[in-house]
């Protein structure tokens, strides 16, 4: 039987504040471990989780995962085949040249999310660490997973602050409600290589070693430089998942089992959040599972992502976007409309899967996540009033599904 209207609102009417003070605590305690993905400082951040979880009287595990831990390769060896293409192009050996290149644009295409990733397959393997905490009926019929991923990003120029502000002066943040392709000259170079090869037209294949050039000398610098503290990218989640672990032991779901999701591997295309799916998605039934990534929320502005991917955007689920929509008018949480992501979340995953999945992330003013990928991402410059707002706004979802699913 359905719940009435007036049992509904209690979904939001219940939701406290969360305590910023002791969110604070908890991110300059993670932020602190150095956490590139599928390494030791990873393990540790999920050693740690497992152990915050515990205090709260949680039991949560870590499911290791195989991994590259990289994109920077994968991505770059891409944009070497290209420019081998274009070179082989120019010197006359035109079929030569477009099989390096299209199997350079490929191998490229195939490793964003949510693809099968043939190339890194041939590269070195290490391990990823994944933290899983399961609460409520353990028998329940539907499950809702909650993600975040623990790992922290390398830096690289091209993640510059000053870029977004430089093309605001330019007045094109304005006009644009979807974040700039970044990976597009990365398979664009080998793609105008092949074509350059096939037409026999030297300007293009010149373009495409150009590109990929550039594309290869970017991959080398961003794989050169450490990790980043990751405190809005993506620790603020973490903690954001503690804070939700507490108030779901305090009043436990009664018909839906909770999964609290921490990722390893993120920043090296969601390999975490890939094993996680390898592992669990053959016993997830799609119309009895929901989804809901948590990422980059200090930053000043929340937001519902409408859509994202790296060559092809797919949109969320119109019943998904309704029910965080909704849930947030009913809390009085203002949301920034209408953004869309030239990149992946671990929320693409599941959402390309077929399960009905959100994505709850946070922007400035320029439209971009604060301090993304770049040093100066620690817990001093976290919004914490956006962290405590999606802390609520994400237990109002995990309430309103208890109370009545999609």
């Amino acid at each position: 039987m359905l719940p009435s209207a007036a049992a509904e609102s209690t979904a939001t009417e219940r939701l406290g504040t969360p305590d910023r003070g002791r969110l604070r605590e908890l991110l300059e305690e993670l932020e602190r471990i150095h956490r590139p993905s599928a390494s030791e400082g990873e393990r540790r951040a999920a050693e740690w989780l497992v152990e915050r979880f515990a205090e709260l009287g949680a039991e949560a595990r870590i499911e290791a995962e195989p991994a590259h831990g990289t994109y920077w390769w994968p991505l770059g060896i891409g944009a070497a085949l290209g420019v081998a293409g274009g070179l082989a192009a120019l010197r006359g050996r035109r079929l030569l040249g477009a099989a390096l290149a299209t199997a350079g644009a490929a191998g490229i295409a195939d490793d964003f999310p949510p693809g099968k990733r043939r190339l890194r397959r041939l590269l070195p393997k290490r391990k990823t660490y994944n933290v899983v905490c399961e609460l409520g009926p353990a028998d329940a019929e539907r499950t809702i997973v909650l993600i975040a991923h623990h790992d922290a990003a390398h830096s690289g120029l091209v993640f510059h602050p000053a870029l977004p502000e430089i093309a605001d002066r330019l007045g094109m943040i304005e006009r644009i409600d979807t974040s700039p392709p970044l990976m597009a000259p990365v398979v664009g170079g080998p793609v105008l290589a092949a074509l350059g090869a096939v037409s026999g037209r030297r300007l293009l294949s010149k373009l495409g070693l150009l590109l990929g050039v550039g594309s290869a000398a970017m991959m080398v610098e961003i794989g050169l430089r450490g990790a980043v503290p990751g405190a809005n990218d993506n620790g603020t989640s973490v903690v954001a998942l503690l804070a939700l672990a507490e108030r779901l032991i305090e009043e436990p779901p009664e018909a839906v089992r909770v999964i609290l999701l921490s990722t390893g591997s993120e920043e090296s295309f969601s390999e975490g959040m890939k094993g996680f799916g390898e592992r669990h998605f053959p016993r997830l039934r799609r119309e009895s599972a929901f989804f809901l990534c948590l990422e980059s929320i200090g930053s000043p502005h929340l937001l519902v992502l409408r859509g994202e991917g790296f060559l092809k955007m797919r949109e969320y689920p119109p019943r998904s976007l309704a029910l965080m929509d909704g849930l947030a008018e009913e809390l009085g949480i203002w949301l920034f409309p209408n953004l869309r992501l030239h990149n992946g979340t671990d929320g693409l995953e599941p959402m390309a899967a077929g399960y009905e999945t959100a994505a709850l992330c946070g922007c400035t003013d320029l439209k971009q996540p604060a301090n993304y990928h770049w040093p100066h991402d620690i817990a001093e410059n976290v919004d914490f009033g956006t962290v405590a707002d999606a802390v609520r706004l994400s237990e109002a979802a995990v309430r309103r599904l208890d109370e009545r699913w999609l």
